[in-house]
């Protein structure tokens, strides 16, 4: 608790908005609900649950907010496993002020370009949602390669048809070149693949 408090005071010195909890059973609802680019300082044992079981059960909801543990000098082995989950920083205490003030900006500044990116994604996704069934053949044969008149054997149309579906499909999905759209479609290809 002494450490906890340390810490909230230590981040709003520097002018950092802080949320302090006593437990993780507080903790689980807010990350989801956070607009901000935020992270997460845990100490590697808790209270009724281990920092690493912890991190899990935020991955396994879905929840990516950067974690920076702390860990006392024993729990390096801990450290390693929570790195290789995707944990952002470990310090090891005792840690200087400046050693976590540098680990939670290092963190802020990846959460935003996280979010950037996810934001950035979704509104590819949306626009690939608008796109009709047809649309979406046509767009899957263009950036594999092929010429509109392979694409009109393929899919049993008109060269003529396959040029007016490639122009809508161009317009809704926001891109004026064929390159563009490749690079497009290849940036939405993790998430139409789950």
């Amino acid at each position: 608790a002494h450490l906890r408090e340390a810490l909230g005071n230590l981040f709003r010195s520097v002018g950092m908005r802080v949320e302090l909890f006593g437990s993780t059973s507080a903790l689980i609802e807010l990350p989801a609900t956070v607009a901000a680019a935020s992270c997460l300082v845990l100490d590697i044992r808790l209270p009724g649950v281990s920092g690493l079981d912890f991190q899990d059960k935020l991955a396994n909801l879905g929840n990516n907010i950067p974690i920076i543990f702390m860990t006392g000098h024993g729990d390096v082995p801990m450290s390693v496993r929570a790195m290789k989950a995707g944990a952002i920083d470990f310090l090891t205490k005792p840690f200087r002020d400046q050693d976590m003030l540098d680990a939670v900006s290092n963190a802020l500044v990846l959460d935003r370009a996280r979010r950037t990116s996810d934001g950035e994604l979704s509104a590819l996704v949306k626009r690939y949602e608008s796109l009709t069934s047809r649309e979406r053949e046509v767009i899957a044969l263009v950036t594999s390669g092929l010429m509109n008149k392979q694409i009109a054997g393929k899919l049993g149309l008109s060269e003529i048809t396959v040029k007016i579906h490639r122009g809508h499909l161009m317009e809704k999905m926001g891109v004026r070149t064929l390159a563009e759209l490749v690079k497009t479609y290849e940036a939405l290809r993790p998430v139409l693949n789950r």
